[in-house]
């Protein structure tokens, strides 16, 4: 759908030649109930859109065709773009008719709710563009709701700091205290204000085959994913989003799980990660443990630890973690 570019975010800012942006959408809607392993604290839970092949290619791919295409029927010049360069691709995407920003700032559709990709095709040709989507939220608020850890200050404002998604991918330190029993199992990425919302009612499964959910992706169990070591983790993980994040940061937001477990038996696998090279590991193997070793094996394990630990992060999460078995 054809999108002028005087409009809001103007795309020349981009590409001064530009006349027109296309805006398309690819639906990557789940088979199942996207939160289901949400409810399992043995397995860890991958956000939807990264279980299956990295989006960037699928997509970027298909733009090229259509672009590719465009070019032979009418001339002009074109540029594509997937996630991958400062396109405001929600506000295009409703300016151009595919739907609307919800509360969560996503994009909801009436025929696909929240899940979809977005792509953008820069045109120098001009076309006629299409008539914009309407919201369709009204007074409702399951979205802003269902924030495990109350990213949205307001409807249509999100606060990235406090955002599961930012936190577990973006974020490349520690992770607050504050935000980690809520972070549950979500070991990359967050879907609960996307599986939310009232309009997933007319969603439909994902057709295309490469972004239809991997099994081995759907609910790992913590303990296969904490003994990953880098070699295990870019098997795993190749071809898709995953990889991306590093070994290091991915096993930091396993440990978190790990601590939200409830589970004794999972002791053993953080304690196998105090001695990992990165402090971030470290870190949250030292928390997991807090967690859930009884107060005198935690003890013993921060008396023969800690005083030959180097790292200030490291050694205040063994504080934290005596003080709060206390």
């Amino acid at each position: 759908m054809a999108e002028t570019a005087a409009r809001r975010g103007d795309p020349r800012a981009l590409w001064p030649d530009v006349r027109s942006v296309i805006m398309l959408a690819v639906n990557y809607g789940p088979e199942g109930d996207p939160l289901a392993t949400v409810a399992r604290p043995e397995a860890g839970n991958i956000s939807v859109y990264a279980r299956h092949r990295d989006y960037h290619d699928v997509i970027k791919g298909r733009l090229k065709t259509l672009a590719g295409w465009l070019v032979a029927r009418a001339g002009g010049d074109v540029k594509v773009f997937v996630d991958t360069a400062p396109v405001m691709e929600k506000p295009l995407a409703m300016a151009a008719g595919l739907g609307w920003q919800g509360k969560h700032t996503n994009l909801v559709s009436r025929d696909f709710g929240s899940w979809l990709f977005l792509g953008s095709i820069f045109t120098t040709l001009e076309l006629e563009p299409d008539a914009p989507a309407v919201d369709h939220c009204g007074s409702c608020r399951a979205c802003l709701d269902a924030c495990p850890t109350n990213a949205f200050p307001a409807p249509y404002r999100l606060d990235a700091r406090r955002c599961v998604s930012y936190l577990t991918i973006e974020h490349k330190g520690h992770i607050a205290p504050e935000f980690r029993v809520a972070m549950g199992n979500r070991v990359y990425g967050c879907d609960d204000c996307l599986a939310a919302c009232p309009w997933n009612k007319y969603a439909q499964a994902a057709r295309e085959m490469k972004l239809r959910a991997r099994a081995d992706l759907v609910a790992p169990r913590l303990a296969d994913l904490t003994r990953l070591d880098d070699a295990g983790f870019r098997a795993l993980f190749a071809g898709g989003p995953v990889k991306r994040l590093g070994h290091a940061r991915f096993l930091r937001n396993v440990l978190i799980a790990v601590g939200n477990s409830g589970d004794a038996a999972l002791a053993d696998v953080a304690r196998e990660r105090l001695d990992h090279d990165s402090p971030l590991v470290r870190a949250m193997a030292v928390w997991a443990c807090g967690r859930l070793l009884p107060r005198a094996a935690l003890a013993e394990l921060a008396n023969a630890r800690a005083p030959r630990e180097r790292d200030e992060a490291v050694r205040a999460e063994w504080l934290a973690a005596m003080e709060t078995r206390a």
